[in-house]
């Protein structure tokens, strides 16, 4: 009988440890001294043993000291009878940490406070999702925060480009072409205000008086924009106080997604200044064709007269030289050795000048005539043609031992192929002239990249050479660097050079010293690719600096 009340008593308790065992909360009771006299599962589970090993013991001997001096005072709340509720973390046995809500209730039974009843619930998984809603919350806050100064920033952007812009304005029509929205910059370049212009179609602001310089008319212009999407005019506007600006207007339909139109916005830019210079440049260009005509009709008749010159010069100034030429031969011959040597010495002279007089026309005539030939453009093998020139010069000169030193790769150039050998033959035929005093004389020709694009030839001697100082009629037709006494000629030869290989869209240019020789560039179109040119590492590295 006993042994069944004894059941009967504990069934209660047993009861009571299976509930709190199944609830994930860590639920304590300690009495007023803080001995503990209850624990669950959970709670015990959190110092690592079982309920039973914390009955009896002490608070102080299960809390961690510094837990124990941070919750004395809220112990003492509590069993003074007023209930506590905070949050904290603590850590459990395996040291993890793990944030609680935390309540101690006071055990009040007969007005007396018998102990406190400790519950706390872990919250962690609660605060890590208010912490990420917080983050979220406080990103989106700060996104929100950048786009509004975004917004703002482009919008006092666009109020500042729209008060700065002086030449442009923005207003907008419906489409029947009213005016529905007026703006402060159409209002600044047009004159009229909002109270004014608004409710009336847009072509009162076009001229009437427009000279026919207009290029279409407004009810054509709404028509092209709806039908194009957009349109662009020029034409004189009108300003409310009568004055006129040229204009360039652009008409865009404003659609929404729909495809439906909502109206058009119209662009206008005074562009006045740019029609004046328009202008100005259209009366320059027509008093420019009218130069260019009359300098042609000029040239025409210069021509005309060069022939006329070249005509006489072939024939009346010819005809007496070639009888001068022939009668010094016969007195020459009449004479023979018996004549004194004064008058044979004298004789000698008329028939030089006379020759050289004879070659000075020929040369004159050349230059004239490659000033009016046509240049036909044909491609040129450059070794073919410099092989024919120097064996013409080695005949004439059997007795010159000359260094020939011959690029071995030669472009193919581009132009008059009897021109160009013209030009050559000029060109070495002084080299070799002027190289005749020298003991060893060496001629080259070649070619390299030109800096500034295309290939750049030269031809240099080891001859007399120039002061380059006085050599600003270097090729001008008739002067020479060297009196006829100490090298023959007529000073004919470079003059003609420089034509022709100006004719070719060339120019030619000499470095020279007096004693050093002479080396004479030019350049010349070819039929092949132009070469690049390429640069060292290290050369690369110095022009980047």
């Amino acid at each position: 009988m006993d042994t069944d009340r004894s059941t009967a008593a504990l069934a209660p308790e047993s009861l009571l440890r299976s509930f709190t065992d199944r609830i994930p909360a860590r639920l304590t009771y300690y009495d007023r001294d803080l001995v503990c006299r209850f624990a669950n599962i959970a709670h015990a589970a959190s110092y690592g043993c079982q309920p039973d090993e914390l009955l009896g013991r002490h608070m102080s001997e299960i809390v961690h000291p510094d837990v124990m001096a941070e919750i004395l005072p809220r112990i003492a709340e509590a069993l003074s009878g007023q209930e506590q509720q905070f949050e904290a973390v603590r850590s459990d046995v395996d040291g993890r940490a793990h944030c609680y809500e935390i309540r101690y209730i006071p055990d009040v039974r007969d007005g007396e406070v018998n102990g406190i009843f400790i519950e706390l619930h872990d919250i962690s998984e609660r605060k890590r999702t208010e912490e990420m809603v917080l983050n979220a919350n406080q990103e989106l806050e700060e996104r929100v925060r950048a786009r509004t100064a975004e917004l703002y920033a482009s919008e006092q952007r666009y109020r500042l480009m729209v008060s700065a812009i002086q030449d442009y304005c923005v207003y907008f029509v419906d489409a029947e072409g009213r005016i529905t929205e007026w703006t402060d910059s159409a209002q600044r370049l047009h004159g009229h205000s909002r109270r004014q212009i608004e409710g009336l179609p847009f072509e009162v602001l076009m001229s009437t008086m427009t000279n026919g310089e207009d290029e279409t008319d407004a009810p054509q212009v709404l028509r092209l924009a709806k039908a194009h999407g957009q349109w662009e005019s020029r034409g004189w506007r009108v300003r409310s106080d009568g004055s006129r600006f040229w204009a360039h207007t652009i008409l865009t339909a404003l659609r929404n997604e729909q495809g439906e139109l909502q109206g058009l916005s119209c662009i206008t830019r005074d562009m006045t200044a740019a029609k004046s210079l328009e202008d100005v440049m259209n009366d320059l260009n027509r008093e420019l064709e009218k130069r260019v005509a009359e300098r042609t009709r000029q040239l025409v008749a210069a021509n005309k007269d060069l022939d006329v010159f070249s005509h006489m010069v072939s024939h009346d100034l010819r005809a007496p030289l070639r009888h001068i030429s022939s009668f010094v031969s016969l007195l020459q011959e009449h004479v023979g050795d018996g004549g004194d040597a004064t008058s044979i010495q004298y004789l000698g002279s008329i028939a030089k000048s006379s020759k050289r007089m004879g070659l000075m026309i020929e040369g004159l005539l050349e230059y004239a005539r490659l000033g009016r030939v046509t240049v036909e453009q044909h491609a040129v093998p450059m070794t073919q043609l410099l092989r024919g020139i120097l064996v013409h010069l080695q005949q004439e000169h059997r007795d010159r031992r000359i260094e020939w030193v011959i690029d071995d790769e030669l472009p193919v150039l581009l132009g008059d192929a009897m021109m160009l050998a013209q030009a050559f033959g000029h060109l070495l035929d002084n080299a070799v002239k002027f190289t005749r005093k020298t003991e060893h004389p060496r001629i080259e020709l070649g070619w390299q990249i030109n800096p500034v694009g295309g290939r750049m030839f030269y031809i240099r001697d080891n001859g007399a050479g120039f002061d380059m100082t006085k050599a600003h009629n270097l090729f001008v037709m008739f002067q020479r660097q060297h009196h006829s006494m100490d090298f023959e000629g007529t000073g004919t030869g470079l003059s003609l050079t420089q034509r022709i290989i100006e004719r070719h869209g060339g120019r030619i240019w000499c470095e020279s010293a007096p004693g050093h020789g002479c080396t004479f560039y030019f350049t010349l179109p070819c039929a092949e690719a132009e070469p690049t040119m390429r640069f060292s590492a290290s050369a690369l590295a110095e022009l980047s600096v």
